[in-house]
């Protein structure tokens, strides 16, 4: 494997592993081991029996919780932890056979930064998306994710330039966008606490749709009555 061959698994792997780390394991390590592409050492472990069947199990436990609206932000809360150290890790693997000492922390740090961007831009837009009082728009951008997570690693396998255009593409994509999903979450944090202030106030039975309506909480005022009409 060359060095922008390396460059670009190592971009793709933590990209992908921002997204869904369980998928990202499945895709390389199936890859891997059917022989469709040669790993570098440190990867290899991927395309062992034990962590393909682990990663398929828990491939399919999230594959059900990200299209529950809720249990999906949840799922995301909770692989913090767990993305983003996995998807440095993965870079660090990548270029382990082709880079220097140096470069390898390099690329560990880099692929921490790639991951936790991805991942971020997953959570927020997720958490905006449970707005929704349909399930479909869940359903759809987890099947959207699980699908560009194995066009972008294939990409990365077998067209390196490719793929180093598109990564530039997505994180000029995230510096426009992550602002936004703040920004978002923001008015959607203060939504829910404008909620709160309903329930504490009495006013439970419009306080949901004040929520997510953006409409201002009732803080103890009365509503507006109609003018009297004279006889």
């Amino acid at each position: 494997m060359d060095a922008m061959s390396a460059i670009a698994l190592a971009l793709g792997a933590s990209w992908a592993s921002g997204l869904n780390l369980y998928a990202t394991t499945l895709v390389l390590g199936s890859l891997g081991a059917f022989g469709v592409v040669d790993l570098p050492t440190d990867l290899e472990v991927l395309e062992t029996p034990p962590v393909l069947i682990t990663a398929s199990v828990l491939y399919a436990l999230e594959f059900f919780a990200d299209k529950i609206p809720g249990i999906d932000s949840l799922n995301d809360t909770l692989h913090t932890f767990i993305r983003i150290p996995a998807g440095a890790l993965l870079a660090m693997g990548s270029v382990s056979d082709v880079a220097e000492s140096w470069q390898v922390v390099a690329a560990l740090l880099l692929g921490g930064v790639v991951s936790a961007g991805t991942h971020a831009a997953k959570m927020g837009s997720r958490a905006i998306i449970n707005t929704s009082p349909e399930p479909f728009s869940n359903w759809f951008a987890s099947i959207f994710e699980d699908v560009i997570v194995v066009i972008g690693l294939l990409l990365a396998l077998f067209s390196p330039t490719v793929f180093l255009i598109w990564m530039v593409m997505f994180g000029l994509f995230l510096m426009w966008v992550l602002p936004k999903l703040w920004r978002g979450l923001k008015t959607l944090w203060q939504r829910i606490q404008g909620f709160q202030e309903d329930r504490k106030s009495g006013g439970t039975g419009n306080a949901i749709a004040r929520a997510f309506a953006g409409a201002p909480p009732a803080s103890g005022q009365s509503e507006p009555q109609p003018p009297a009409t004279r006889p």
